[in-house]
């Protein structure tokens, strides 16, 4: 912090609640940062997250337990920024923009600024082109388009970290940008881990946020890795994949600021101006004209499994789409991709849009079947060709542990319906029935059958 540059020097807190403290002072912007030094010598960075006339309120990094009302607050002048260089590649920071991975300080190297604006809609591009993940329900179904922002939808207990990194370690992005609010040990080394051992570790930046971490710092994560993946997409000219779990911890740590400022919630104790911070967040989602792309997957967890919860609702508003995620699987009903047109047939292949729609037809008829079979009616044959389908389905594309090429899983489509369906019962155009339907290679019992029949 030698770098910083004191330019205001303030003495007495006015008041201290929680990690929140406020002093009386002119001259200073919001979301300027302060240095916050303890009668003892302690330092710390702060945040000014809320201006009334000449009361500054600040949000301390490490909390405000044992700090007194003696202590002195140096506003620097400027908004928090962080470093941004090609040595970034493969290191781990925490919420400050502090490294934790053991490795060198980067102090020489450049620093932007954190928490811009969004980008002017004159330089967005329309989407075309597809990020491929080799998750069967995504790139079948519900495609990860290059600049979207996207939630996975799920609960508490549900493996979406392990999905998330999943996505990270098998998209064909050229940098991936992690960043982790609130996360358990557990969890951070699972995700540090995993990107390691697939190889995608020096082609990594990750922002992480542990849960004994100060609040203030959960508040910044989102906001530093978009920074850094803005600049690698306009200045390097790369596509870079952001995966941000979970931002209900981010919400709830808006909360938290929110009810120390005093201010008064909206719904469910959320501060009314949650869509703007989500919205501002999200909206830095961008494939920008001649330069690279910043595409945005996040987690969102639904308390109670309740969609109608302001976190997820909210999002939805915003997002271009959700994954759904319940009982360890993608939900093909819940689950949309709304730019899935821009790239299904096109950067895909010519039968994507028919083998989507007809599978999901076929899933659709196995659950009413299975239905029919839980209450003992009696099943036709075509029900039971669809009971046969439904298990193949959710064994060969629904788990979210399956991986792989979204061509092969075309070809691996048209075999099931081969292996469940003749040819008439698809409903598809007979132009592609004819070249991509192949009939299963009978056995031998089988073709011993037919020559007995036939004799």
């Amino acid at each position: 912090m030698s770098s910083l540059q004191v330019l205001i020097n303030h003495t007495r807190l006015l008041e201290i609640v929680g990690d929140l403290i406020r002093v009386r002072a002119q001259g200073v912007a919001f979301g300027d940062i302060a240095m916050v030094e303890n009668i003892d010598g302690e330092q710390s960075l702060a945040k000014v997250v809320d201006l009334d006339r000449d009361i500054v309120s600040l949000q301390v990094f490490t909390g405000g337990k044992g700090l007194s009302t003696d202590a002195k607050v140096n506003f620097l002048g400027r908004p928090l920024d962080v470093v941004y260089s090609d040595n970034i590649l493969g290191r781990v920071f925490r919420g400050s923009g502090e490294p934790i991975d053991g490795g060198p300080d980067l102090p020489t190297d450049p620093r932007i600024p954190v928490g811009g604006p969004t980008v002017n809609p004159v330089m967005r591009v329309m989407p075309t082109r597809m990020i491929e993940t080799k998750v069967p329900m995504i790139d079948l179904f519900n495609c990860l388009v290059e600049s979207q922002k996207i939630p996975i939808f799920s609960v508490a207990g549900e493996p979406f970290n392990e999905l998330l990194a999943r996505i990270g370690f098998q998209a064909n992005a050229d940098v991936v940008v992690f960043g982790g609010m609130g996360l358990i040990f557990d969890d951070y080394h699972f995700f540090r881990t995993a990107f390691e051992e697939h190889g995608v570790f020096h082609r990594t930046v990750m922002f992480v946020n542990q849960a004994s971490d100060p609040l203030v710092e959960r508040l910044l994560v989102p906001d530093m890795a978009l920074a850094v993946a803005e600049k690698l997409a306009v200045e390097a000219k790369k596509r870079v994949l952001v995966l941000l779990t979970d931002m209900t911890a981010y919400a709830d740590a808006l909360k938290e600021l929110g009810v120390a400022q005093e201010r008064i919630p909206a719904v469910r104790g959320h501060m009314g101006d949650l869509y703007t911070q989500l919205a501002s967040r999200y909206e830095k989602a961008c494939d920008f004209k001649g330069a690279g792309s910043v595409t945005i997957l996040s987690v969102t967890t639904m308390p109670g499994d309740d969609v109608t919860h302001p976190v997820p609702d909210n999002t939805g508003y915003i997002t271009e789409g959700q994954f759904y995620l319940h009982d360890g699987v993608l939900d093909p009903f819940g689950s949309l991709s709304r730019l899935k047109q821009h790239v299904v047939g096109k950067a895909t292949r010519e039968d994507h849009s028919q083998i989507m729609n007809t599978m999901i037809r076929f899933y659709s008829g196995a659950v009413e079947a299975q239905k029919k079979q839980a209450m003992a009616f009696e099943l036709s044959p075509f029900d039971e060709k669809l009971l046969k389908f439904g298990r193949l389905f959710r064994a060969r594309f629904m788990d979210i542990r399956v991986s792989i090429p979204v061509i092969e899983a075309l070809d691996l489509c048209w075999t099931t319906l081969a292996e469940c369906f003749e040819p008439h019962e698809l409903l598809m155009k007979q132009g592609l029935v004819d070249k991509y339907y192949r009939p299963p290679a009978k056995s031998a019992n089988e073709d011993r059958e037919t020559l007995n029949k036939v004799g």
